[in-house]
């Protein structure tokens, strides 16, 4: 097999989909389960305290059980949910993008593993800038009046 496969935005398109229908059916099933991420893309509001987040390490592990399962969220990209940090158990709500997710577990089995690279977008890219205009109904209709008066 060559690896440069599971470097493409094609096989990151099949992995965030099946990720996506991973999780789904985990919540439509209401199975409790732990995922693998990797820290650097996950976001956390608030941030978390620097010596809290100084014990993170490159990978983490997320169990979702209890409240911190009951407050998961699943959207097409990201996967978010509430957890407390530490000693203090200090809250945050944790925000991961599919794809940075490298396994979904189930007690001691390993669910789902992912081999695709996250890619991060860049925040100011035109692609992005134009998806994110056209994500708005109104701004397209603005824009198909714009080509309409050319």
């Amino acid at each position: 097999m060559k690896t440069t496969l599971l470097h493409t935005s094609q096989f990151r398109n099949i992995m965030e989909k099946h990720i996506f229908q991973t999780i789904t059916y985990l919540l439509h099933q209401e199975q409790e389960f732990a995922i693998a991420c990797k820290i650097k893309y996950i976001t956390f509001t608030p941030k978390l305290p620097t010596h809290i987040q100084k014990t993170l390490n490159e990978t983490v592990l997320f169990v979702l059980s209890g409240y911190t399962y009951q407050s998961a969220s699943l959207e097409s990209e990201y996967f978010s949910f509430e957890a407390g940090f530490g000693k203090e158990n200090f809250g945050s709500l944790v925000t991961v993008p599919l794809l940075s997710i490298k396994q979904i577990i189930i007690d001691d089995e390993v669910l789902l593993i992912n081999f695709a690279d996250f890619v991060p977008e860049a925040p100011h890219s035109n692609d992005h800038s134009m998806r994110t205009l056209l994500s708005n109904p109104k701004n397209k209709k603005l824009l198909k009046k714009k080509k309409e008066n050319l």
